[in-house]
């Protein structure tokens, strides 16, 4: 058994896309982009607990995809939550794993140096995640004006975002509010310091139809 429970979010609808279908479902390469990135993990570790949190209305529909591309790759389903924070919250209930790895059902293209940077580095640290750099210069917006930042003070977040299991425990006992922006922050507020790896430029969140044309190219060189 592994030491490891990856739970890919794959919750939300997509609204901001502009699909009849939420965004994890959109094929691209040939395939759904949530089953790129089940597909990515299982190939990193064979043995590691996979969990989905899916829309309820959307299981039967993954249900069919799973069958039409003869995808046998082992994995549990949850049901997502009205918040990432309560998909989270129901994936807890049932991980095993010493670490539990979370990370966004639209990300992939997280490679895999990023991943074994990320799984260990949690066994020292317990809680990471994987960031990059700023490449455009930063402003700080006001209400009469703006001025310019630092860029090097500043990294993007990407995930999977890596926790000691109880570490994770604690910080979901905290009760939801509209502060919580990812798992880290949350675990930040519970008292943690979150250590940083360094992710990958290609690991981009796709929630619009140009970050669908870069991951479909993307996806394309690499099968």
């Amino acid at each position: 058994m592994s030491k490891y429970s990856i739970i890919i979010t794959a919750g939300g609808i997509g609204k901001r896309m502009g699909s009849d279908i939420p965004k994890q479902f959109i094929e691209i390469a040939g395939k759904p982009i949530l089953m790129h990135t089940l597909e990515l993990f299982f190939k990193y570790d064979m043995n590691a607990q996979l969990i989905l949190t899916l829309p309820t209305e959307w299981k039967e529909y993954w249900q069919d995809i799973l069958q039409k591309h003869t995808c046998f790759i082992p994995h549990i389903i949850v049901d997502g939550g009205d918040e990432r924070y309560h998909s989270i919250k129901n994936a807890l209930k049932i991980c095993t794993g010493d670490f539990i790895v979370v990370h966004d059902g639209v990300r992939p293209l997280v490679s895999t140096e990023t991943l074994s940077r990320c799984f260990t580095a949690v066994e020292k640290h317990d809680q990471v995640i994987p960031v990059i750099q700023l490449n455009e210069s930063l402003r700080q917006v006001f209400d009469d004006g703006s001025k310019a930042v630092k860029r090097t003070e500043y990294c993007i977040v990407q995930t999977p975002q890596c926790f000691k299991r109880n570490v994770l425990e604690t910080a979901y006992n905290m009760p939801f509010h509209e502060g919580i922006t990812d798992d880290a922050s949350l675990v930040e507020q519970a008292g943690f310091v979150i250590h940083l790896v360094e992710g990958n430029s290609e690991n981009i969140k796709i929630t619009s139809k140009m970050d669908l044309e870069v991951a479909s190219t993307c996806l394309s060189r690499m099968i």
